[in-house]
């Protein structure tokens, strides 16, 4: 009985495989619409977790710098840094001496010669400085209240400061990460319906030029499923080519923009972390096209036999 089964289901796919190569020409504008859509789907997750590594690039660098009095002593520093760290928002606190403040001036500035001539000149001008790593930039509510309070503010020659325009430039990264995710998931839905409706259409001919054949293998006895199954097979295929094609045109496209470009960056886009991100993660991506692109092409072909199938059973 397996024997039996196997014979079938060989049957099945080695039917589907022929109807495919024989409808080449009707197969064409179903799998160039869901190359399309699968090319849209892999683009849009490469551009997003792209955007989200710059960010966390960016967010690294983001700090709020707390300048102590010279009279500050060891007691009163060591108590500030276990109240900072223990605030909610807080994600590391770190705590640099005046001579570790003047190394990190000094290495910041290192191409101006001056500033640093003047600095050494004089006893060392720079505070000692609490360094701030928040959790959350869109949250520091907690923070600025914390050192706001009279007891802490006492302790500071200068307000905190704040790097703003690198603020800025999270927030404007992350607004086009949400827009680029809205347009990439209104693309996807709209050339996915376009991909079933073609590959319904393309289905359907396929069946009006075969009825025939399916009109004598129901005279035979041959179930429904044995008569459905090469047109699934048939769309499942569209999907598999379509993912390999989509899958090429994305690494064509990092190769054209490392070759002719020659950048590592186009704007807000980091294309060589993109370039790696997809070849390292190229197995898993593959995957997911060919397990999308079988999933449109199934569904596709079901609907389009099972309504073909009920007209005829009338």
């Amino acid at each position: 009985m397996g024997k039996k089964k196997l014979i079938t289901f060989w049957r099945i796919v080695h039917t589907g495989m022929v109807n495919f190569a024989r409808n080449i020409s009707l197969a064409i504008a179903a799998m160039a619409i869901m190359v399309v859509t699968l090319t849209i789907v892999l683009f849009s997750l490469i551009i997003n977790d792209t955007f989200s590594h710059t960010i966390y690039q960016i967010t690294s660098k983001i700090d709020i710098s707390v300048y102590l009095k010279d009279s500050v002593n060891q007691q009163q520093t060591a108590k500030l840094l276990g109240e900072i760290r223990s605030l909610s928002n807080v994600q590391s606190a770190a705590y640099l001496s005046k001579a570790q403040a003047l190394k990190v001036y000094e290495a910041q500035n290192s191409s101006n010669q001056q500033l640093i001539q003047a600095v050494q000149e004089t006893n060392n001008p720079l505070p000692a400085t609490i360094i701030i790593k928040p959790r959350n930039l869109n949250d520091l509510s907690s923070i600025k209240s914390f050192l706001s309070l009279p007891a802490v503010n006492k302790l500071q020659t200068d307000p905190p400061s704040y790097s703003g325009q690198e603020k800025q430039a999270i927030d404007r990264i992350t607004h086009a990460t949400n827009v680029l995710r809205e347009i990439g998931v209104v693309a996807v839905i709209v050339f996915a319906v376009v991909s079933v409706l073609i590959i319904f259409n393309t289905i359907q001919m396929a069946i009006f030029n075969r009825r025939d054949e399916i009109q004598i293998m129901r005279l035979l006895g041959a179930s429904t499923s044995y008569i459905r199954g090469p047109f699934i097979v048939e769309s499942i295929i569209y999907g598999v080519v379509s993912a390999m094609i989509s899958v090429l045109i994305i690494n064509e496209a990092f190769q054209a923009s490392s070759t002719t470009l020659q950048a590592s960056s186009l704007g807000l886009l980091d294309i060589g972390y993109a370039n790696q991100f997809f070849t390292d993660k190229f197995l898993v991506l593959l995957i997911l096209e060919v397990v999308l692109g079988i999933v449109i092409g199934a569904v596709s072909s079901l609907i389009a036999t099972r309504r073909y199938l009920k007209f005829k059973s009338r």
